[in-house]
C-alpha cells in the first residue's frame, strides 16, 4: 500500500472521526495559544533596512529631540480669506493646547500669500498602530476647542499619515473576513446547489484563516517580520481562495466517483487518493514560490512571503485533514437534493465544457492565433503605465493628512511642506552647506542641530512638489555632488528619498523574485509532469495571461477607478499571485489530462479533461476572483488595484487559457507534448458526432 492509499484510508475510515476531532481540538489550542495579532493597524513598511534614508532615520535618534517626531498643524480661513493677527494668535493658542504641557512647538509661520499659517508639535516615535491614531485624534481635538469659527484647522505630517491608516485599518479586516465568507458562501451554495454541503468547505477555510492568523502572530513574535493591516488582508484572502478552491476539488472528484461506487466512503477514499497529490503540488508550487519574497529587500515583501506561506500551509492541513472526514461521516446526503446515485455515469463525455474543448481542437490554429492576440494586446497597456503612488496617493478614503498636505502646498513653496534630512560629519559641515547653497534644486538649506556623535543635520527645501520625478532627480544629484566631499560622510533622508529608496528596491525585487517564481514553478511541473515540452508550454501560456491582466489591471485602474498608477508592490505581488495561482488551475487540468491521455490519447484526453474539470476550475476560478476584489474594502490603493489585476487575471486564465488555450496548444503538439514519457499506444482520436447527427441516426 502506497502512501497516498495510506493517507485516504486513515482520513475516510470509519475511524476518521476521532481524526477531525484531534484536528479541531489542535487548531482551538494555536488559536487559543497563539492570541491576537496587535500591528494589523499599522500600514505597510516599505523602506528597506540598509537603505541610505534608512539609515537617516536611525541616525536621526542620536540629535536633541531625536524621539519625537512632528505633527503639523495647518490653519486656514474658511472664507479663503488672509490670516490677521488675531488669526495668528488663535494658532499659536491651539498649538499650545496641543502640546497640552508635554513636548515641544513651534511658534506659527505665515505663508507667503499670508493666506495658511503651519505650526508644529512633537509626537513620541515609540507611538504606532492604533496608539499613534488615538494620540492624534486627541490633538485634533484639542486644536479645534474654543477655536475661532472662521479658521479651518488640519493635523499632517508623518504621525498624522500613520494614524490615518491605523484609524482606516480599524475594523476593516473584521468587514474583510465578514464580506469574504459571506462572498464564499453565495458561490459555494450556486456551485453545490445544497443548502447543507456548502457549510462544510466553508467552516474549514474559515478555521484555517483563524488559525493561520495565529501562526502569523508567533511568526511575528519569533522573526520580528511586520504583521502590518494589508499583509493580515492579503493572507486572510489567500487562505479563503486556496483553500476553498482545494475543497472544491476534493468535493467534485468525490461527487464524479459517488456515480461508480456504491459505497460512500470507497468513493471518498478513490477521490481523496486522486485529488491529494494535485492539490499538494498545487499548495507547494504556491508556497515555495511565496517564500522566494524572502529575497526581497521591501520588508512587507518580505513578511508577506513569509505569512501568507504559512498561511497556505495551514489551509492545505485543514482542507486534507478535516475535510474528508466530515465528508466521510455524512455520507452522499449532504450532497441533498441533488444526491449522486451509483448510475456509472461519464461526465468526461458530456456538459458545454466538452462542447467546447471538442470544437476548439478541432481548428486549433485558427483559434489560438486570436487568442494569443487578444491577450498581447491587453499586455500593451502595461507600455502606457505608471508605476508609483506618493504618500499622498496611498489612501482610497479620505484622510485629514493628506488634506493638510495638500493645503500646505497650495500656501508654500513647493517641498516645504517635507524637506529632505540631509546628514553630514560636523567637520565639514561648511563645505557641505556650501554645496547645499549651490545645489540645483535646492531652495533653501537650514542647519537644523547638532548631534553627541559628530553629525549636523540640515533641513533642505527642494525646488519641486513632493515624490514627483524632480523631486527623486534632485535627491539623487545630491546624494552624488555630497558623497564626492572628502570625509562627510553625507547622507540624504526625508520622505522623498524613502520613496525614491523604496522605489529602486521594487525594481531591483521583481528583476530578482521574478525569474525565481518562473523557476521554482518551472520545476515544480517539470517534476510533477516529467514532460518538458508540456511544462515549457504551460509557464510560457501563463505568463503571457500574467502580463495580459497586469496590463488590462492598470487600465481600468487609471480609466475605470481614476486612479493616478499603479502602487510599486502591485506588478510584483500581482505577477506572483496570478502565475502561481494560475498554476493551481492548470496542474488540476494537466494531471487528469495525462490520466485520461494514457487511455484515450493526448487530445482526446485533454478533451475529457475539460469536460470533468471545466465545472470545479470555473467555479474556484470565480471564487478565487471575487476573494480578491473583497480586497477593495481595505482602504489603501495598492490593495484594491491588487485585487483588480488578480481578479482580472483569474478570470482571463479560467475562461481563456485553461479552456480555449491550453486545449488548443495540446493539440497542436499532440503526443510530442509528453517528451521524454510516451504514453501507452492508443487509437486515433475520431471526431464525435455532433448533437443534431446524433439525434438524426437514434431517430
Amino acid at each position: 500500500m502506497g502512501v497516498w492509499d495510506r493517507y485516504a484510508a486513515l482520513v475516510t475510515g470509519r475511524r476518521a472521526w476521532v481524526l477531525l476531532l484531534v484536528v479541531i481540538v489542535a487548531a482551538g489550542l494555536v488559536m487559543g495559544l497563539a492570541g491576537s495579532n496587535d500591528s494589523s493597524g499599522q500600514g505597510p513598511k516599505s523602506l528597506p533596512d540598509n537603505a541610505e534614508s534608512a539609515r537617516v532615520a536611525a541616525l536621526a535618534d542620536t540629535f536633541p529631540g531625536g524621539d519625537t517626531t512632528a505633527a503639523v498643524l495647518v490653519a486656514t480661513r474658511v472664507d479663503g480669506g488672509e490670516l490677521t493677527g488675531s488669526d495668528l494668535e488663535a494658532v499659536d493658542a491651539a498649538a499650545e493646547r496641543m502640546r497640552s504641557g508635554a513636548g515641544d512647538r513651534a511658534p506659527a509661520v505665515l505663508s507667503p500669500d499670508r493666506r495658511a499659517a503651519l505650526s508644529s508639535v512633537t509626537v513620541p516615535k515609540s507611538l504606532d498602530g492604533f496608539a499613534l491614531s488615538d494620540r492624534v485624534k486627541e490633538l485634533c481635538a484639542q486644536a479645534r476647542r474654543d477655536a475661532p469659527p472662521q479658521l479651518e484647522f488640519q493635523v499632517t505630517g508623518g504621525p498624522a499619515f500613520g494614524a490615518d491608516i491605523a484609524a482606516s485599518f480599524s475594523g476593516a479586516n473584521v468587514l474583510l473576513l465578514v464580506v469574504t465568507a459571506l462572498v464564499v458562501m453565495v458561490l459555494l451554495i450556486a456551485t453545490y446547489r445544497s443548502p447543507v454541503l456548502w457549510l462544510l468547505p466553508l467552516s474549514v477555510v474559515a478555521v484555517a484563516d483563524r488559525v493561520a492568523a495565529g501562526v502569523g502572530t508567533e511568526l511575528s513574535r519569533l522573526t520580528g517580520l511586520a504583521f502590518d493591516g494589508s499583509t493580515s488582508g492579503i493572507t486572510s484572502v489567500l487562505v479563503f481562495g486556496a483553500g476553498t478552491n482545494y475543497a472544491l476539488l476534493l468535493v467534485s472528484r468525490y461527487r464524479d466517483e459517488l456515480h461508480h461506487r456504491d459505497s460512500h466512503r470507497d468513493a471518498l477514499r478513490a477521490a481523496v487518493r486522486r485529488a491529494a497529490p494535485a492539490i499538494l503540488a498545487s499548495n507547494a508550487t504556491v508556497v515555495i514560490a511565496l517564500l522566494t519574497l524572502l529575497l526581497a529587500l521591501l520588508p512587507n515583501t518580505r513578511s508577506l512571503g513569509a505569512f501568507a506561506a504559512a498561511g497556505l500551509v495551514v489551509a492545505l492541513v485543514l482542507v486534507l485533514f478535516a475535510l474528508p472526514p466530515a465528508l466521510a461521516l455524512c455520507g452522499r446526503k449532504v450532497f441533498w437534493p441533488f444526491v449522486p446515485r451509483h448510475d456509472d455515469r461519464d461526465e468526461t463525455r458530456a456538459g458545454v465544457w466538452y462542447a467546447i474543448a471538442d470544437r476548439v481542437v478541432r481548428r486549433p490554429v485558427a483559434v489560438v492565433l486570436p487568442v494569443l492576440a487578444v491577450l498581447l494586446l491587453c499586455a500593451s497597456g502595461l507600455l502606457v503605465t505608471k508605476v508609483g503612488l506618493s504618500q499622498t496617493e496611498q489612501f482610497r478614503v479620505r484622510a485629514e493628512s493628506v488634506d493638510g498636505l495638500h493645503s500646505l502646498a497650495a500656501h508654500f513653496p513647493s517641498g516645504s511642506s517635507d524637506p529632505a534630512v540631509v546628514l553630514a560629519k560636523s567637520e565639514s559641515a561648511s563645505v557641505v552647506q556650501a554645496a547645499l547653497d549651490h545645489a540645483d534644486g535646492v531652495s533653501r538649506a537650514t542647519v537644523g542641530g547638532q548631534s553627541n556623535e559628530g553629525w549636523t543635520r540640515w533641513s533642505v527645501v527642494l525646488d519641486a512638489p513632493p515624490a514627483s520625478a524632480r523631486a527623486f532627480d534632485t535627491i539623487g544629484h545630491l546624494r552624488d555632488e555630497l558623497r564626492a566631499i572628502p570625509g562627510s560622510q553625507a547622507l540624504v533622508g526625508g520622505s522623498d528619498a524613502q520613496a525614491r529608496d523604496t522605489r529602486d528596491a521594487a525594481r531591483r525585487d521583481q528583476m530578482l523574485v521574478i525569474p525565481l517564481i518562473l523557476a521554482v514553478i518551472l520545476t515544480v511541473l517539470l517534476v510533477l509532469l516529467r514532460a518538458v515540452p508540456a511544462a515549457l508550454l504551460l509557464v510560457a501560456v501563463t505568463v503571457v495571461s500574467a502580463l495580459a491582466a497586469l496590463g488590462l489591471g492598470s487600465l481600468v485602474s487609471d480609466h475605470i477607478f481614476g486612479f493616478p498608477a499603479l502602487d510599486t508592490n502591485v506588478p510584483l505581488f500581482g505577477f506572483l499571485f496570478l502565475v502561481a495561482l494560475g498554476v493551481d488551475y492548470t496542474i488540476f487540468l494537466v494531471v487528469r489530462a495525462r490520466e485520461e491521455a494514457e487511455r484515450h490519447g493526448t487530445v482526446d484526453g485533454m478533451v475529457r479533461a475539460v469536460a470533468s474539470t471545466g465545472a470545479v476550475i470555473t467555479s474556484a476560478g470565480v471564487v478565487l476572483a471575487a476573494v480578491f476584489c473583497v480586497l477593495g474594502v481595505l482602504p489603501l490603493i495598492t490593495l484594491t488595484q491588487l485585487g483588480i489585476v488578480v481578479g482580472i487575471g483569474i478570470l482571463l486564465d479560467t475562461f481563456v487559457v485553461r479552456t480555449v488555450a491550453v486545449p488548443v496548444l495540446f493539440a497542436i503538439l499532440g503526443d510530442r507534448i509528453w517528451w521524454p514519457r510516451h504514453l501507452t499506444p492508443h487509437s486515433p482520436r475520431t471526431p464525435q458526432p455532433d448533437r443534431a447527427t446524433a439525434q438524426a441516426g437514434t431517430s
